[in-house]
């Protein structure tokens, strides 16, 4: 449209121009001259509605192709809801040797076990008489249950099935008050280092002779616990074992223990004392083996005699620096005779020093007792386990007063491999050297030696 007008203007110049039209704008000049700029008003009206209506052209192409554009894009996604926290589970299970369980509100609960088979050769003197040579026990099959309660309240319990015969090692309800622990039950009363020391952690097959010559065994009754820093302080009420519970027979100790860090070294300094009534017209008997459990044979025996009591007290020392560790204990026992007889006093005692053969290796100690030795470098993870040299001096006299018991004296070698934290194989030497033996030999002497060798094969969880 644009270019139509265009093209009529310009004829119209062109003829105006060329005078073909002079005449009658000559007679109708103000006519001609109107119209013409009516038509140019018209045609420059024309021309602003094109352009307007080109401009509104163009705005709807745009509109078009926006809205065009914004078909063609996905809309964005949709916020996602918030994601609930996960729930807390209601128990846990971490690995501690075998499955401990914990739940909510301070439940916990673990299955525990431990299994020692021992062997060896015991050689005396033939014409003793005495039956020696190969023996092999299944020295202890345990099985039990332990673990935590709402409120500080624990519990323990294991049993005993070595050799078919089952018998309760620990029963106990306790509770945890801070510092103050108080327990219930069956377990091992407070007496010596040694003996406090699981089975599981000593360093040769057998403890100290006196634990067993002088009858440490766990016993039914209420002990309390203190230990703040580096003091531990430990006593209890008892009766007897729960395989021969007695009214009568009542017993009471204590033990004290200062254990304080040295730089990295660990000393334990402690003693113990502990009063027994007997049952009336009772006896006591205090007899050893030499070294090893699977021979029923005992070189020295004071024989049963009669006693109203045992006044016992004993002192304890000990040393961790490293690979390094010594240990130290003197126990005496005074038995009171009825009817002002001489009352005995018998003793027994150790020292002892290990090394630790393997790098980054030391022997475990926790809570005033030896503890689990964990290997640096175990079998599984690269390394060989750890591997410890031991060696000691064990002394049981009991002869005095008029008893004539005996005495041993043990000079012990060990080895210990531990693959793993829960896996152990020890091997031991002893030679015990005994004077007033109860068997003499055929020509009469009571003064000779045995040879021992033994060994154990040990896993626990």
């Amino acid at each position: 449209m644009t270019l139509r007008a265009s093209a009529t203007g310009s004829a119209l110049a062109f003829a105006f121009a060329c005078g073909w039209a002079q005449p009658a704008m000559a007679q109708n000049a103000p006519t001609v001259q109107e119209e013409l700029a009516e038509m140019r008003a018209e045609m420059a009206a024309m021309a602003q509605r094109i352009e307007t209506l080109e401009g509104e052209l163009e705005e709807a192409e745009s509109t078009i192709e926006a809205v065009a554009v914004k078909a063609a894009t996905p809309p964005p996604p949709a916020p996602m809801p918030p994601v609930p926290p996960a729930p807390e589970p209601d128990t846990e299970v971490t690995w501690k040797g075998a499955p401990e369980i914990s739940g909510k509100g301070g439940w916990s609960f673990k299955p525990r076990g431990r299994l020692q088979y021992d062997a060896g050769i015991v050689s005396a003197p033939s014409s003793t008489g005495r039956d020696d040579g190969f023996g092999n026990d299944i020295r202890r099959a345990r099985l039990g249950v332990a673990g935590d309660m709402p409120g500080g309240f624990g519990y323990k319990f294991e049993v005993d099935v070595a050799n078919s015969d089952l018998a309760v090692t620990d029963a106990i309800i306790s509770y945890e008050a801070g510092d103050l622990d108080i327990m219930v039950g069956q377990f091992n009363n407070f007496q010596s280092l040694e003996e406090l020391t699981s089975s599981l952690h000593t360093t040769f097959i057998e403890r100290a002779a006196y634990t067993d010559a002088f009858n440490f065994i766990r016993r039914v009754g209420v002990g309390v616990q203190y230990g703040s820093g580096d003091v531990l302080l430990q006593g209890g009420v008892f009766t007897d074992n729960m395989d021969r519970l007695s009214n009568d027979a009542w017993s009471a100790n204590g033990r004290v223990v200062y254990m304080p860090k040295i730089g990295n070294s660990q000393l334990h300094l402690g003693g113990t004392i502990n009063y027994r009534e007997v049952d009336p017209g009772s006896t006591v008997r205090y007899r050893q083996r030499p070294l090893v459990a699977f021979t029923s044979e005992r070189f020295i025996n004071t024989g049963n005699f009669a006693a109203d009591s045992e006044l016992s007290y004993g002192v304890e020392g000990a040393f961790v620096s490293g690979p390094f560790h010594a240990a130290a204990e003197g126990y005496w026992r005074r038995v009171n005779r009825p009817m002002m007889l001489a009352d005995p006093t018998f003793f027994g005692g150790y020292a002892e020093v290990g090394y630790f053969l393997t790098e980054g290796d030391t022997r475990g100690y926790k809570g005033g007792k030896f503890d689990r030795t964990k290997p640096a470098n175990p079998v599984g993870e690269g390394g060989m386990g750890s591997v410890q040299i031991n060696a000691r001096y064990d002394r049981l006299d009991l002869s005095d007063s008029g008893i004539v018991g005996g005495t041993q004296d043990g000079f012990f070698l060990s080895l210990i491999w531990k693959p793993t934290d829960w896996v152990l194989f020890l091997a031991n030497y002893g030679r015990l050297e005994y004077d007033q033996a109860v068997f003499p030999t055929a020509g009469g002497d009571t003064s000779y030696g045995v040879d021992v060798v033994g060994v154990r094969a040990q896993i626990d969880f």
